[in-house]
C-alpha cells in the first residue's frame, strides 16, 4: 500500500539533484505527484519527471530561484492553479561554499544563508498558506548533522544556515500546528551527492573511516525517512528533527 492517496501533491525544492532527486523519486513511488523545483538545472528535472512517467508515477517540473521571493510566489501559485492543493513540501533546495573564516568574505558568508535558510523560509511560507486552508499538510525540511555540531572547519556559512533551519522548524511546528500542519527536520551526515563528489578523495576517505558505520550514506536513505515524515505514518510527529549520519564520527 502506496503512503499517500491518490491526487496528493508534493513540491520538492532543489529536487532535481542529489538527496532532492532522490526525495522527488520516492515520493512519486508511494503516489504522490511531484512538482520538482529546480533553479538553472532545467534538463536534471526533466531527466527526474520523465523517470518518475516511466515508473508509472506522476510529475512535473518548475522552475524557481528559492531565494527570489516572487519566484517562490510564483511557483507555489502555478501548484495551486494547476493541482488546487499542497500535501507536501520538501525542502532540499541547498549549497555549501566552504572557507575558513579568516578569508570568508560577506557575501560568501551570505550565498548558504541565502540559498538554505532564506530559501527554506519562502517556501514554508508560500506552502503554509496552500496547508493551511486544507486543514492538513506535511513540510520536511533538510538540514545536515553539521547544525548540530558544528560540522568541519571552513563551514561556518553552512552551519549557521543549516543550524538555524532546525530552530526554525522547530518554531514553524508550533505555528502550523494550529492549521492541523506538521513540519520535521532531517539532519542528515554525510551523503553521496554531486556535493560531496567535490570533496578530494583523500579527506573523504579519511571522514569515510571515521562514519560509525563505515560509509557515506546514500541519497536513497535520507529519501526514505523523508517520505515517512511526510506521511500519515508520521501523523503524531511534528518539530522533531531525524539524524542520519550513519552513527556519527568516532
Amino acid at each position: 500500500m502506496m503512503l499517500f492517496a491518490e491526487g496528493s501533491v508534493a513540491v520538492v525544492t532543489g529536487g532535481s539533484r542529489g538527496i532532492g532527486r532522490a526525495c522527488a523519486l520516492d515520493l512519486a513511488r508511494e503516489g504522490a505527484h511531484v512538482v520538482v523545483n529546480y533553479s538553472r538545472s532545467e534538463s536534471d528535472a526533466k531527466d527526474v519527471v520523465s523517470q518518475i512517467e516511466e515508473e508509472g508515477g506522476s510529475a512535473s517540473a518548475a522552475q524557481a530561484d528559492v531565494t527570489d521571493e516572487e519566484s517562490v510566489r510564483r511557483l507555489f501559485r502555478g501548484v495551486r492553479a494547476d493541482h488546487g492543493r499542497l500535501d507536501v513540501l520538501v525542502t532540499s533546495a541547498g549549497i555549501t561554499l566552504d572557507r575558513y573564516l579568516l578569508t570568508m568574505s560577506l557575501d560568501q558568508f551570505r550565498a548558504p544563508v541565502d540559498t538554505n535558510l532564506i530559501g527554506t523560509f519562502l517556501a514554508c511560507r508560500e506552502a503554509l498558506k496552500l496547508m493551511q486552508h486544507q486543514r492538513r499538510g506535511a513540510i520536511v525540511t533538510l538540514s545536515s548533522s553539521s547544525g548540530l555540531d558544528g560540522g568541519f572547519p571552513g563551514q561556518t556559512n553552512y552551519v549557521a544556515s543549516k543550524g538555524a533551519i532546525i530552530a526554525f522548524t522547530h518554531a514553524l511546528s508550533n505555528e502550523a500546528a494550529p492549521h492541523g500542519v506538521r513540519a520535521n527536520v532531517v539532519a542528515p551526515g554525510f551523503v553521496a551527492t554531486d556535493m560531496t563528489r567535490k570533496v578530494p578523495s583523500e579527506i573523504k576517505k579519511q571522514y569515510e573511516s571515521r562514519i560509525m558505520l563505515g560509509r557515506m550514506g546514500r541519497p536513497e536513505e535520507i529519501a526514505s525517512i523523508v517520505s515517512f515524515l511526510a506521511s500519515d505514518k508520521a501523523s503524531y510527529m511534528s518539530g522533531s528533527v531525524v539524524v542520519a549520519h550513519g552513527g556519527g564520527l568516532g
